[in-house]
């Protein structure tokens, strides 16, 4: 059954994702991430997305290079720390966040189509369910 949930997941991820690849902008789902971690997180650095998601600091420091170099990043010297660097979205990358958003509601209203609002509600319960077992496992 989870390999079903896996399924959903992946054919999810590879619609929402194409609008990007098919576009102007061709990210990967990591780009994504990161762009999504700074939207949510601005003034965030580095070392704060590392911790976040438990990516290998030096594969995200490729990723946020790759993305300061396409105009997707910015960053200023941390006023504390000046080895650090504080990371926002610029106006491209708010951009591609908000296209990113807009196919995201397109696919979920998709997703559900045909489902009443019971079973709407029955599915993300069972779902919530789901993920607390899992959270809750040693």
């Amino acid at each position: 059954m989870l390999d079903l949930i896996h399924t959903v997941m992946h054919l999810y991820r590879s619609k929402q994702y194409q609008v990007l690849r098919d576009g102007a902008h061709d990210l990967t789902h990591m780009e994504s991430k990161v762009l999504s971690y700074f939207q949510r997180h601005p003034g965030a650095t580095q070392s704060d997305c590392a911790r976040h998601s438990g990516r290998d600091k030096a594969q995200l420091a490729r990723l946020i290079t790759s993305l300061r170099e396409r105009g997707l990043l910015d960053g200023a010297p941390d006023e504390a720390d000046r080895r650090n660097f504080r990371l926002v979205l610029t106006p491209s990358g708010e951009a591609i966040q908000r296209v990113l958003a807009t196919q995201a509601q397109r696919l979920n209203a998709h997703a559900v189509v045909g489902l009443t609002d019971a079973e709407h509600r029955q599915l993300q319960s069972l779902l919530l369910r789901v993920k607390h077992n899992l959270d809750a496992q040693p």
